[in-house]
């Protein structure tokens, strides 16, 4: 054989390597993304916990049995205090918003969904009074149309919030 023929022989083998390797890569990255966790190494778990631990602590602060109350000024209206709880809850989730790399994406759209949920409940809630209405009112209002018995979108993304935990100790 020529030398030539080596090096046509040894880049066709090469190609075919990096083909297979290139190939196995792709199949994992989408095997990961179907099971919907990220991989991590040991040392970011402290990092991850945090993060676990944050989200825990904004899904109790959406909750509105913790954060009606202290939220009600003397005299304020009922749209005074529709806007200003609905941007405690905006400026809450964008702060936290960066946890979402430490948490699978299903837990992260639960949290998400459990976000909106809240967000729908305050603004269904506010129509029913009047916007001069005092703010104890549409507090009490949310606070009823939350306590109903049904499962919440934040009980189940707790829920979903600590087998994640569990799975990483």
């Amino acid at each position: 054989m020529k030398t030539s023929q080596y090096i046509f022989l040894g880049l066709l083998i090469a190609g075919g390597i990096a083909v297979i390797v290139y190939q196995f890569l792709k199949m994992k990255k989408q095997n990961q993304k179907l099971s919907g966790k990220k991989q991590f190494s040991p040392e970011t778990l402290p990092t991850r916990l945090r993060a676990y631990e944050r989200l825990a602590i904004l899904l109790e602060r959406l909750n509105p049995n913790n954060f009606l109350v202290q939220k009600i000024e003397p005299n304020q209206t009922c749209l005074d205090f529709q806007a200003r709880i609905l941007n405690d809850i905006r400026r809450e989730f964008e702060h936290n918003a960066s946890q979402q790399i430490y948490v699978s994406e299903i837990l992260w759209e639960e949290i998400d969904d459990a976000r909106e949920d809240i967000v729908q409940l305050i603004n269904i809630s506010a129509a029913q009074c009047k916007p001069d209405d005092p703010a104890e009112i549409l507090a009490k209002l949310i606070i009823q149309a939350f306590n109903t018995p049904h499962d919440t979108a934040i009980f189940s993304a707790m829920r979903s919030l600590k087998a994640e935990v569990k799975e990483l100790l």
